[in-house]
Protein backbone atom coordinates (compact mmCIF):
# COMPACT_ATOMS: atom_id res chain seq x y z
CA UNK A 1 0.00 0.00 0.00
CA UNK A 2 2.92 2.33 0.67
CA UNK A 3 3.79 2.81 -3.01
CA UNK A 4 0.24 3.95 -3.83
CA UNK A 5 -0.68 5.57 -0.53
CA UNK A 6 -1.03 9.13 -1.82
CA UNK A 7 -3.62 8.11 -4.41
CA UNK A 8 -5.35 5.78 -1.93
CA UNK A 9 -5.43 8.45 0.77
CA UNK A 10 -6.96 10.94 -1.67
CA UNK A 11 -9.66 8.40 -2.61
CA UNK A 12 -10.39 7.84 1.09
CA UNK A 13 -10.83 11.50 1.89
CA UNK A 14 -13.00 11.95 -1.21
CA UNK A 15 -15.22 9.13 0.10
CA UNK A 16 -15.40 10.89 3.45
CA UNK A 17 -16.29 14.18 1.76
CA UNK A 18 -18.97 12.49 -0.35
CA UNK A 19 -20.59 11.27 2.88
CA UNK A 20 -20.27 14.67 4.61
CA UNK A 21 -17.90 13.34 7.25
CA UNK A 22 -16.12 16.22 8.98
CA UNK A 23 -12.77 14.44 9.07
CA UNK A 24 -9.61 16.06 10.45
CA UNK A 25 -6.85 13.52 9.83
CA UNK A 26 -6.10 10.20 8.10
CA UNK A 27 -3.18 8.33 9.66
CA UNK A 28 -1.97 4.92 8.40
CA UNK A 29 -0.29 3.15 11.31
CA UNK A 30 0.00 -0.05 13.34
CA UNK A 31 0.18 -0.60 17.08
CA UNK A 32 2.33 -3.00 19.07
CA UNK A 33 2.93 -3.87 22.67
CA UNK A 34 6.67 -3.74 23.25
CA UNK A 35 8.09 -6.65 25.19
CA UNK A 36 10.57 -9.47 25.17
CA UNK A 37 11.36 -11.07 21.84
CA UNK A 38 10.14 -9.85 18.49
CA UNK A 39 7.45 -7.18 18.56
CA UNK A 40 4.15 -8.20 16.95
CA UNK A 41 2.25 -5.43 15.22
CA UNK A 42 -1.49 -5.10 14.79
CA UNK A 43 -2.97 -5.10 11.28
CA UNK A 44 -2.58 -1.81 9.41
CA UNK A 45 -5.06 0.69 10.84
CA UNK A 46 -6.48 3.48 8.72
CA UNK A 47 -7.11 5.81 11.65
CA UNK A 48 -9.53 8.58 10.76
CA UNK A 49 -9.90 11.61 12.99
CA UNK A 50 -13.22 13.44 13.01
CA UNK A 51 -14.41 16.63 14.65
CA UNK A 52 -15.74 16.02 18.18
CA UNK A 53 -19.41 14.98 18.36
CA UNK A 54 -19.76 15.14 14.56
CA UNK A 55 -20.02 11.45 13.55
CA UNK A 56 -22.91 9.08 14.28
CA UNK A 57 -22.39 5.36 14.79
CA UNK A 58 -24.46 4.57 11.71
CA UNK A 59 -22.50 6.94 9.45
CA UNK A 60 -19.20 5.59 10.78
CA UNK A 61 -20.25 2.05 9.84
CA UNK A 62 -21.44 3.14 6.41
CA UNK A 63 -18.21 4.98 5.60
CA UNK A 64 -16.00 2.20 7.01
CA UNK A 65 -17.76 -0.32 4.78
CA UNK A 66 -17.31 1.92 1.73
CA UNK A 67 -13.59 2.38 2.41
CA UNK A 68 -13.11 -1.34 3.07
CA UNK A 69 -14.93 -2.18 -0.18
CA UNK A 70 -12.72 0.22 -2.14
CA UNK A 71 -9.49 -1.12 -0.60
CA UNK A 72 -10.52 -4.73 -1.13
CA UNK A 73 -11.32 -4.05 -4.79
CA UNK A 74 -7.89 -2.44 -5.07
CA UNK A 75 -6.29 -5.70 -3.96
CA UNK A 76 -5.51 -4.90 -0.32
CA UNK A 77 -6.30 -6.99 2.74
CA UNK A 78 -5.27 -7.25 6.39
CA UNK A 79 -6.33 -3.73 7.32
CA UNK A 80 -8.78 -2.14 9.75
CA UNK A 81 -10.72 1.13 9.71
CA UNK A 82 -10.95 3.14 12.92
CA UNK A 83 -12.39 6.49 13.94
CA UNK A 84 -11.51 8.88 16.77
CA UNK A 85 -12.36 12.40 17.76
CA UNK A 86 -9.45 14.59 16.75
CA UNK A 87 -8.71 18.24 16.06
CA UNK A 88 -5.77 19.41 13.93
CA UNK A 89 -4.27 22.54 15.42
CA UNK A 90 -1.76 24.98 14.01
CA UNK A 91 0.08 25.31 17.30
CA UNK A 92 0.97 28.94 17.64
CA UNK A 93 2.44 30.28 21.39
CA UNK A 94 19.07 36.66 23.92
CA UNK A 95 21.98 35.85 26.02
CA UNK A 96 24.82 33.37 25.37
CA UNK A 97 24.13 29.71 26.07
CA UNK A 98 27.05 27.92 27.72
CA UNK A 99 25.97 24.77 29.60
CA UNK A 100 29.59 23.80 30.27
CA UNK A 101 30.43 26.88 32.35
CA UNK A 102 27.02 28.23 33.36
CA UNK A 103 25.60 26.66 36.54
CA UNK A 104 22.09 27.99 35.79
CA UNK A 105 22.14 27.37 32.04
CA UNK A 106 18.67 25.78 32.02
CA UNK A 107 17.14 29.04 33.30
CA UNK A 108 19.11 31.09 30.78
CA UNK A 109 18.17 28.84 27.85
CA UNK A 110 14.76 30.49 27.05
CA UNK A 111 16.52 33.84 26.68
CA UNK A 112 19.12 32.56 24.21
CA UNK A 113 18.99 32.10 20.42
CA UNK A 114 19.58 28.34 20.71
CA UNK A 115 17.18 26.51 18.38
CA UNK A 116 13.92 26.00 20.15
CA UNK A 117 13.76 29.79 20.50
CA UNK A 118 10.29 30.85 21.62
CA UNK A 119 8.83 33.70 19.55
CA UNK A 120 5.58 35.63 19.14
CA UNK A 121 4.21 38.58 17.16
CA UNK A 122 4.72 41.84 19.05
CA UNK A 123 1.07 42.83 18.72
CA UNK A 124 -0.33 39.46 19.80
CA UNK A 125 2.12 37.98 22.30
CA UNK A 126 -0.52 35.53 23.54
CA UNK A 127 -0.04 33.56 20.29
CA UNK A 128 3.33 31.85 20.46
CA UNK A 129 5.51 29.52 18.43
CA UNK A 130 9.09 28.45 17.86
CA UNK A 131 11.91 29.47 15.52
CA UNK A 132 13.06 26.74 13.11
CA UNK A 133 16.38 27.50 11.39
CA UNK A 134 18.76 30.40 10.80
CA UNK A 135 19.68 31.44 7.24
CA UNK A 136 21.97 33.97 5.66
CA UNK A 137 20.28 35.98 2.94
CA UNK A 138 23.28 35.59 0.64
CA UNK A 139 27.06 35.46 0.71
CA UNK A 140 27.14 39.19 0.04
CA UNK A 141 24.57 40.13 2.68
CA UNK A 142 25.01 40.35 6.43
CA UNK A 143 21.29 39.82 7.05
CA UNK A 144 20.42 36.76 9.13
CA UNK A 145 16.87 35.47 8.83
CA UNK A 146 14.86 33.01 10.92
CA UNK A 147 12.44 30.48 9.46
CA UNK A 148 9.17 29.71 11.23
CA UNK A 149 5.52 28.99 10.40
CA UNK A 150 3.37 31.64 8.76
CA UNK A 151 0.68 31.06 11.37
CA UNK A 152 3.21 31.88 14.09
CA UNK A 153 4.01 35.31 12.63
CA UNK A 154 0.40 35.91 11.60
CA UNK A 155 -1.88 33.98 14.00
CA UNK A 156 -5.20 33.05 12.34
CA UNK A 157 -7.35 34.80 15.00
CA UNK A 158 -5.55 38.08 14.20
CA UNK A 159 -5.13 37.36 10.46
CA UNK A 160 -8.22 35.37 9.37
CA UNK A 161 -7.06 35.55 5.76
CA UNK A 162 -3.32 35.20 5.27
CA UNK A 163 -2.68 36.77 1.87
CA UNK A 164 1.05 36.77 2.43
CA UNK A 165 3.83 39.31 2.52
CA UNK A 166 6.65 39.37 -0.03
CA UNK A 167 9.93 41.30 0.19
CA UNK A 168 8.58 43.87 2.63
CA UNK A 169 9.46 47.48 1.88
CA UNK A 170 9.30 50.58 4.08
CA UNK A 171 5.79 51.30 2.80
CA UNK A 172 4.42 48.41 4.89
CA UNK A 173 3.78 48.70 8.62
CA UNK A 174 6.49 46.79 10.42
CA UNK A 175 5.45 43.45 11.89
CA UNK A 176 7.78 43.01 14.85
CA UNK A 177 8.60 39.67 16.45
CA UNK A 178 9.57 39.20 20.09
CA UNK A 179 11.57 36.51 21.84
CA UNK A 180 9.22 34.86 24.32
CA UNK A 181 5.54 35.65 24.15
CA UNK A 182 3.30 36.07 27.14
CA UNK A 183 3.20 32.46 28.31
CA UNK A 184 6.82 31.70 27.45
CA UNK A 185 8.09 34.70 29.39
CA UNK A 186 5.95 34.02 32.45
CA UNK A 187 6.85 30.32 32.43
CA UNK A 188 10.55 31.16 32.32
CA UNK A 189 10.17 33.44 35.36
CA UNK A 190 8.07 30.88 37.22
CA UNK A 191 10.67 28.16 36.67
CA UNK A 192 13.24 30.35 38.41
CA UNK A 193 11.04 31.03 41.43
CA UNK A 194 10.09 27.35 41.68
CA UNK A 195 13.77 26.43 41.66
CA UNK A 196 14.48 28.93 44.44
CA UNK A 197 11.68 27.40 46.52
CA UNK A 198 13.07 23.91 45.87
CA UNK A 199 16.54 24.94 46.95
CA UNK A 200 15.06 26.43 50.12
CA UNK A 201 13.32 23.13 50.90
CA UNK A 202 16.57 21.23 50.34
CA UNK A 203 18.38 23.57 52.72
CA UNK A 204 15.81 22.82 55.44
CA UNK A 205 16.33 19.08 55.01
CA UNK A 206 20.12 19.34 55.01
CA UNK A 207 20.11 21.64 58.06
CA UNK A 208 18.00 19.07 59.88
CA UNK A 209 20.71 16.49 59.21
CA UNK A 210 23.38 18.93 60.43
CA UNK A 211 21.48 19.50 63.67
CA UNK A 212 21.46 15.77 64.30
CA UNK A 213 25.18 15.55 63.56
CA UNK A 214 25.95 18.45 65.91
CA UNK A 215 29.27 20.27 66.17
CA UNK A 216 32.51 18.55 65.35
CA UNK A 217 33.76 16.49 68.31
CA UNK A 218 37.27 15.36 69.05
CA UNK A 219 37.62 11.69 68.22
CA UNK A 220 34.44 11.43 66.15
CA UNK A 221 34.42 8.94 63.32
CA UNK A 222 35.72 9.89 59.89
CA UNK A 223 32.37 8.85 58.44
CA UNK A 224 30.49 11.37 60.62
CA UNK A 225 32.99 14.14 59.74
CA UNK A 226 32.62 13.40 56.03
CA UNK A 227 28.81 13.44 56.29
CA UNK A 228 28.86 16.83 58.06
CA UNK A 229 31.23 18.29 55.48
CA UNK A 230 29.06 16.93 52.68
CA UNK A 231 25.88 18.57 54.03
CA UNK A 232 27.62 21.85 54.81
CA UNK A 233 28.81 21.93 51.20
CA UNK A 234 25.28 21.15 49.96
CA UNK A 235 23.81 24.02 51.98
CA UNK A 236 26.50 26.40 50.76
CA UNK A 237 25.99 25.35 47.13
CA UNK A 238 22.20 25.77 47.42
CA UNK A 239 22.62 29.28 48.84
CA UNK A 240 24.94 30.19 45.97
CA UNK A 241 22.44 28.82 43.49
CA UNK A 242 19.61 30.84 45.06
CA UNK A 243 21.73 34.00 44.91
CA UNK A 244 22.65 33.36 41.28
CA UNK A 245 19.06 32.67 40.19
CA UNK A 246 17.81 35.71 42.11
CA UNK A 247 20.40 37.92 40.43
CA UNK A 248 19.46 36.57 36.99
CA UNK A 249 15.74 36.95 37.75
CA UNK A 250 16.26 40.62 38.66
CA UNK A 251 18.28 41.14 35.47
CA UNK A 252 15.45 39.70 33.36
CA UNK A 253 12.85 41.87 35.08
CA UNK A 254 14.91 44.96 34.30
CA UNK A 255 15.74 44.19 30.68
CA UNK A 256 13.06 41.80 29.39
CA UNK A 257 9.82 42.59 31.23
CA UNK A 258 8.11 44.57 28.46
CA UNK A 259 7.39 43.08 25.02
CA UNK A 260 9.06 45.99 23.26
CA UNK A 261 12.25 45.09 25.14
CA UNK A 262 12.12 41.62 23.64
CA UNK A 263 11.79 42.62 19.97
CA UNK A 264 14.41 40.69 18.00
CA UNK A 265 13.39 41.36 14.41
CA UNK A 266 10.62 41.88 11.89
CA UNK A 267 8.76 39.77 9.37
CA UNK A 268 10.08 40.12 5.83
CA UNK A 269 8.21 37.30 4.08
CA UNK A 270 5.01 35.40 4.75
CA UNK A 271 3.98 32.75 2.29
CA UNK A 272 0.25 33.00 1.49
CA UNK A 273 -1.59 30.20 3.26
CA UNK A 274 -2.32 27.29 0.94
CA UNK A 275 -3.11 23.61 1.39
CA UNK A 276 -2.49 20.56 -0.75
CA UNK A 277 -0.22 22.56 -3.05
CA UNK A 278 0.58 20.77 -6.33
CA UNK A 279 2.50 18.72 -7.22
CA UNK A 280 3.36 17.28 -3.79
CA UNK A 281 0.24 18.18 -1.83
CA UNK A 282 2.04 19.81 1.10
CA UNK A 283 1.02 22.88 3.11
CA UNK A 284 2.33 26.38 2.45
CA UNK A 285 2.83 27.63 5.99
CA UNK A 286 6.19 29.35 6.35
CA UNK A 287 7.58 32.80 7.02
CA UNK A 288 10.94 34.52 7.39
CA UNK A 289 12.00 37.00 10.06
CA UNK A 290 14.91 39.41 9.66
CA UNK A 291 16.89 39.43 12.91
CA UNK A 292 18.16 42.75 14.21
CA UNK A 293 21.93 42.72 14.30
CA UNK A 294 22.20 44.56 17.61
CA UNK A 295 19.98 42.03 19.39
CA UNK A 296 22.49 39.18 19.00
CA UNK A 297 26.03 38.60 20.14
CA UNK A 298 27.32 36.99 16.97
CA UNK A 299 30.66 36.15 18.59
CA UNK A 300 28.90 33.64 20.86
CA UNK A 301 26.10 32.70 18.44
CA UNK A 302 25.95 28.92 17.96
CA UNK A 303 23.93 28.83 14.76
CA UNK A 304 21.68 25.93 13.87
CA UNK A 305 22.15 23.71 16.90
CA UNK A 306 19.23 22.08 18.68
CA UNK A 307 19.48 21.58 22.44
CA UNK A 308 18.70 17.91 23.11
CA UNK A 309 19.20 18.17 26.87
CA UNK A 310 16.70 19.42 29.40
CA UNK A 311 13.98 16.76 29.45
CA UNK A 312 16.46 13.98 28.68
CA UNK A 313 19.76 13.13 30.30
CA UNK A 314 22.69 12.35 28.02
CA UNK A 315 22.33 8.67 29.01
CA UNK A 316 18.60 8.58 28.19
CA UNK A 317 19.15 10.30 24.84
CA UNK A 318 21.89 7.86 23.84
CA UNK A 319 19.93 4.76 24.86
CA UNK A 320 16.88 5.81 22.86
CA UNK A 321 18.54 7.19 19.73
CA UNK A 322 21.50 4.78 19.58
CA UNK A 323 20.20 1.60 21.24
CA UNK A 324 22.39 -1.05 19.57
CA UNK A 325 26.10 -1.82 20.01
CA UNK A 326 26.82 -1.11 16.36
CA UNK A 327 25.09 2.29 16.78
CA UNK A 328 27.10 3.15 19.86
CA UNK A 329 30.51 2.24 18.42
CA UNK A 330 31.18 5.73 17.07
CA UNK A 331 28.53 7.62 19.05
CA UNK A 332 29.36 10.63 21.19
CA UNK A 333 26.78 12.77 22.93
CA UNK A 334 26.67 16.21 21.24
CA UNK A 335 28.98 18.66 22.99
CA UNK A 336 26.97 20.63 25.57
CA UNK A 337 23.88 18.78 24.35
CA UNK A 338 23.80 20.87 21.15
CA UNK A 339 23.06 18.81 18.03
CA UNK A 340 24.24 20.52 14.84
CA UNK A 341 21.62 20.64 12.09
CA UNK A 342 23.38 19.59 8.91
CA UNK A 343 22.21 17.76 5.80
CA UNK A 344 18.71 16.61 4.86
CA UNK A 345 16.83 13.36 5.45
CA UNK A 346 15.97 12.08 1.94
CA UNK A 347 12.35 11.16 1.27
CA UNK A 348 13.34 7.54 0.67
CA UNK A 349 14.44 7.09 4.28
CA UNK A 350 11.00 8.05 5.52
CA UNK A 351 9.59 5.06 3.69
CA UNK A 352 12.57 2.74 4.28
CA UNK A 353 14.28 3.64 7.59
CA UNK A 354 17.94 2.68 7.96
CA UNK A 355 18.08 2.32 11.74
CA UNK A 356 16.38 0.21 14.43
CA UNK A 357 14.72 1.20 17.68
CA UNK A 358 15.36 -0.51 21.02
CA UNK A 359 12.91 -3.28 20.07
CA UNK A 360 14.69 -4.06 16.81
CA UNK A 361 12.06 -2.48 14.57
CA UNK A 362 13.26 -0.33 11.70
CA UNK A 363 12.10 3.24 12.20
CA UNK A 364 13.25 6.82 11.78
CA UNK A 365 13.67 8.36 15.23
CA UNK A 366 13.73 12.16 15.43
CA UNK A 367 14.27 14.90 18.01
CA UNK A 368 13.09 18.48 18.40
CA UNK A 369 13.14 21.30 20.92
CA UNK A 370 10.13 23.60 21.12
CA UNK A 371 8.55 26.22 23.34
CA UNK A 372 5.78 24.05 24.76
CA UNK A 373 7.36 20.63 25.33
CA UNK A 374 11.10 21.26 25.18
CA UNK A 375 13.23 18.33 23.99
CA UNK A 376 11.21 15.34 22.81
CA UNK A 377 11.84 12.23 20.71
CA UNK A 378 9.41 10.75 18.22
CA UNK A 379 9.12 8.13 15.51
CA UNK A 380 8.23 9.00 11.92
CA UNK A 381 5.36 7.16 10.25
CA UNK A 382 6.28 5.39 7.02
CA UNK A 383 3.43 6.92 5.01
CA UNK A 384 2.15 10.46 4.81
CA UNK A 385 -1.00 11.57 6.62
CA UNK A 386 -3.84 13.63 5.22
CA UNK A 387 -5.18 16.46 7.37
CA UNK A 388 -8.38 18.44 7.22
CA UNK A 389 -9.18 21.73 8.97
CA UNK A 390 -12.68 23.23 8.87
CA UNK A 391 -13.06 26.99 8.76
CA UNK A 392 -16.01 29.33 8.75
CA UNK A 393 -18.49 29.47 5.89
CA UNK A 394 -17.97 25.83 4.97
CA UNK A 395 -14.36 26.23 3.84
CA UNK A 396 -12.43 22.95 4.10
CA UNK A 397 -8.63 22.73 3.93
CA UNK A 398 -6.95 19.44 3.09
CA UNK A 399 -3.23 18.79 3.02
CA UNK A 400 -0.49 16.17 3.00
CA UNK A 401 1.84 15.95 6.00
CA UNK A 402 4.77 13.95 7.32
CA UNK A 403 3.52 12.47 10.59
CA UNK A 404 5.48 11.83 13.80
CA UNK A 405 4.25 9.76 16.73
CA UNK A 406 5.49 10.03 20.33
CA UNK A 407 8.39 7.64 20.97
CA UNK A 408 6.37 5.86 23.66
CA UNK A 409 3.64 6.44 26.21
CA UNK A 410 6.30 6.78 28.90
CA UNK A 411 8.11 9.64 27.13
CA UNK A 412 4.92 11.66 26.60
CA UNK A 413 3.78 13.86 23.73
CA UNK A 414 6.13 14.77 20.90
CA UNK A 415 4.59 18.25 20.59
CA UNK A 416 1.91 20.59 21.86
CA UNK A 417 0.51 24.00 20.85
CA UNK A 418 3.39 26.46 20.98
CA UNK A 419 5.84 24.07 19.29
CA UNK A 420 4.89 25.16 15.76
CA UNK A 421 8.00 26.17 13.87
CA UNK A 422 10.29 23.72 15.67
CA UNK A 423 12.81 22.04 13.40
CA UNK A 424 12.89 18.24 13.57
CA UNK A 425 16.20 16.37 13.15
CA UNK A 426 17.24 12.74 12.94
CA UNK A 427 19.80 11.35 15.35
CA UNK A 428 22.72 12.53 13.19
CA UNK A 429 21.39 16.09 12.90
CA UNK A 430 19.97 15.73 9.40
CA UNK A 431 16.93 17.95 8.89
CA UNK A 432 13.60 16.20 8.39
CA UNK A 433 11.11 19.06 8.46
CA UNK A 434 9.41 21.94 10.25
CA UNK A 435 6.63 21.25 12.73
CA UNK A 436 3.38 22.86 11.59
CA UNK A 437 0.72 21.32 13.82
CA UNK A 438 -0.76 18.18 15.27
CA UNK A 439 -3.90 16.14 15.72
CA UNK A 440 -5.61 14.70 18.75
CA UNK A 441 -8.20 15.73 21.27
CA UNK A 442 -8.58 19.44 21.86
CA UNK A 443 -6.47 18.99 25.01
CA UNK A 444 -3.60 17.00 23.51
CA UNK A 445 -1.58 16.14 20.42
CA UNK A 446 -0.86 12.49 19.72
CA UNK A 447 0.19 12.86 16.07
CA UNK A 448 2.52 15.70 15.01
CA UNK A 449 2.68 17.01 11.44
CA UNK A 450 5.67 18.38 9.54
CA UNK A 451 6.38 19.97 6.19
CA UNK A 452 9.52 18.29 4.79
CA UNK A 453 12.62 20.46 4.68
CA UNK A 454 13.64 19.47 1.16
CA UNK A 455 10.34 20.99 0.01
CA UNK A 456 10.61 24.09 2.23
CA UNK A 457 14.13 24.85 1.04
CA UNK A 458 13.04 24.80 -2.59
CA UNK A 459 10.10 27.11 -1.81
CA UNK A 460 12.33 29.56 0.08
CA UNK A 461 14.78 29.72 -2.80
CA UNK A 462 11.99 30.81 -5.16
CA UNK A 463 11.94 34.10 -3.24
CA UNK A 464 15.46 34.20 -1.79
CA UNK A 465 17.52 32.31 -4.40
CA UNK A 466 20.86 32.95 -2.71
CA UNK A 467 19.80 32.11 0.85
CA UNK A 468 21.62 29.31 2.63
CA UNK A 469 21.69 27.79 6.11
CA UNK A 470 23.76 29.71 8.64
CA UNK A 471 27.34 28.50 8.67
CA UNK A 472 28.24 25.58 10.92
CA UNK A 473 29.69 27.03 14.12
CA UNK A 474 32.64 25.15 15.58
CA UNK A 475 33.11 25.56 19.32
Amino acid sequence: MQANWREIGARIYNLLDDNNVRWTSIDPLAFAEAGAGRTTFSPLLIWIGVEPASLTYELANTVAEAISFFLTLSGFSGFEIGFRESVVTRSARMLPFDPFNDTIAKFRKPFTPTLGLAIAPFNTTEFEGTGALYFRESKDSKRVILLTCAHVTRPPPAFPSNTGLAHKTSSYPREYVVALGESGYNSALKSMMDAIDDQGDFIKVWKSVLRRLGDRQEGESAKMTAKRDEHLALVQKARETIDEINHFHDEILRQWAEPDQRIIGEVIHVEPGAFSVAPHGFTHDWALIELYDDKFDWTTFKGNKVYVGGNLSSLEYGKIMFPWPEDQANYEYPEDGLLQAFGVVPAGEIYSPQYRDAHGERCLLVVKNGLATGTTIGRVMGMESFTRVYKEYGIKETSMEIAVLPYSNATGLFSAPGDSGSIVLDRNGRILGMLTGGAGTTDGTDVTYLTPYWYLEAEIKKHFPNAFLYDVVVN
